[in-house]
């Protein structure tokens, strides 16, 4: 009986193996077309998920490009994917298909996490009327409450002094300025949401901190990529819980400010933030079930701005600091630079920057070579598009590649290089070259570049003012090795800053 039995299994076995191997043939079918892009062969199933080294994309879709071109297309497990790389490539797909491309594909661990299908928010929400109203909404009322204004440029400056105070606190030490530098932006984008700044030692901002790092770690790499490809793993019992812990957690410290917020918000009073104006927003929206202001959404709006607009900046100013103690004879012109149009007294303010090119060749140089969102969030094609001469098909997943803009050899002087002259012309003027694209292009541009930038100039030249940074005695030269993760972060390092001559 036993033996019959297991014979018995045989023809579902097969059957089985034959039905797996015939249901991964018709998702790759596109593969056959002369057309489509090229690209390694892909395993049965898991297609070409242990072909790509996930926990360093960067590095991978380099060498894939180096092997196959600008476009190359992957198979991840059943999902198809088309990398794209190059400046040409990048400006056919992000702006002249820029509708055809502007939306992102339903992600299975972001829809664990409450971004479903057609969820609105300003990051990962479908392309659409619901997504544009509350983009507008975001842009309008950052403007309303001080981006561009001088009442958000006194906020980022007093901050800064803030964040000069930290340092001088530790002068002369070996110091990781990693969490000064995450508290001081973190306070810039609490300013806007919440209309609060927390004091560097409270508790509960030491808690969002560590919280948010642990979240980032949680959704990129191997484990990330396979639930994403098998999102039936994510109906285990405790399993999305467990992995995604940090996410939760995030986003239950969000839930309590909101909370805070609600409780000593007056609508007979002008709002006070962007979370007031959006809950005036709610009201107005009350029995009218065509609007994307609810509840709901307004969790997803504050966590998508205060999650971007707190991790990429100040990841940006590690950067720099690095770069400063790595190229001291940068740091030295910098602050040559400050000396002469500021001086050492006045606070630095953003008028100042059209008056300092090579300050601001050297911000644009640090975002450059840090590369930091090195692959942009994924696209996926609403029609067939051509791109290259290549073939699309409508539904295929893009992956834009920054990093191949950033660092194009064919645009760049120095590509790998830390090298602030590729932003000066031969008379020393500022010049932005078509390739310096690290907020994205198109539609979908990242809606907090001018208060990256504002923060990027007014943090950089306030700490070079004060402090002259270097590498702390005894300590051996860190490395400018970016570790990749959902960001491009720098190896982890420290620095010594020592207060500047006022005399000088």
């Amino acid at each position: 009986m036993e033996l019959l039995s297991g014979t018995g299994l045989w023809p579902v076995a097969i059957f089985t193996v034959i039905f797996i191997l015939l249901v991964d043939l018709m998702h790759r079918q596109q593969r056959w077309s002369s057309r489509y892009p090229p690209g390694p062969v892909p395993w049965p199933v898991l297609g070409n998920l242990l072909q790509v080294d996930l926990d360093n994309l960067q590095y991978s879709m380099y060498k894939l490009q180096n092997r196959y071109g600008a476009v190359f297309s992957l198979q991840m497990a059943w999902k198809p994917v088309v990398v794209i790389n190059g400046l040409k490539a990048m400006q056919e797909v992000l702006v002249t298909h820029g509708e055809d491309t502007a939306d992102h594909p339903p992600l299975p661990i972001f829809e664990y996490l409450g971004v479903k299908p057609r969820s609105q928010g300003v990051a990962l929400a479908s392309y659409g009327p619901e997504w544009r109203e509350q983009r507008r909404f975001s842009v309008s009322t950052l403007r309303n409450f001080g981006l561009g204004k001088k009442s958000l440029e006194e906020w980022v400056i007093k901050e800064a002094g803030h964040l000069c105070d930290a340092f001088m606190a530790q002068a002369g030490q070996a110091i990781n300025p990693n969490t000064m530098l995450d508290k001081a932006v973190c306070n810039v984008i609490a300013s806007l949401i919440f209309a609060r700044r927390f004091e560097y030692e409270d508790p509960h901002l030491i808690r969002m901190l560590k919280v948010q790092e642990e979240s980032l770690t949680e959704i990129s790499g191997f484990i990330p990529e396979v639930l994403n490809a098998f999102p039936i793993l994510l109906r285990i019992p405790g399993l999305g819980d467990k992995v995604f812990q940090g996410q939760k957690s995030f986003m239950a410290i969000l839930d309590n400010l909101l909370t805070e917020n609600r409780t000593t918000w007056d609508p007979a009073q002008p709002p006070r933030n962007l979370t007031d104006a959006f809950l005036a927003e709610i009201e107005k929206a009350k029995g009218n079930p065509e609007s994307s202001f609810n509840d709901k959404n307004l969790h997803k709006v504050v966590g998508d701005l205060f999650a971007a607009g707190m991790v990429t900046t100040s990841t940006t100013l590690s950067w720099a600091l690095l770069l400063m103690i790595l190229h001291p004879d940068v740091q030295r012109k910098v602050q040559q630079e400050i000396d002469q149009v500021i001086g050492q007294v006045r606070h630095p303010e953003m008028a100042d920057q059209v008056h300092m090119p090579y300050t601001n060749a050297v911000i644009h140089e640090v975002q450059r070579f840090g590369d930091i969102a090195s692959l942009n969030l994924p696209r996926i094609t609403s029609r067939d598009i051509e791109v290259q001469n290549f073939l699309i098909p409508k539904g295929t997943t893009l992956i834009p590649n920054l990093s191949s803009v950033l660092k194009d050899e064919t645009v760049w002087e120095k590509p790998l290089r830390f090298h602030p002259e590729h932003f000066l012309d031969d008379q020393g003027h500022f010049v932005k070259p078509e390739a310096f694209m690290p907020f994205s292009a198109g539609r979908r541009a990242c809606l907090g570049e001018p208060l990256a930038r504002m923060e990027l100039f007014l943090f950089f030249t306030c700490l070079l003012q004060r402090f002259s940074f270097s590498v702390p005695d005894g300590q051996p030269r860190p490395s400018d090795h970016g570790i990749f993760t959902a960001l491009v972060v720098p190896s982890p390092y420290q620095l010594c800053a020592v207060r500047r001559d006022q005399g000088h």
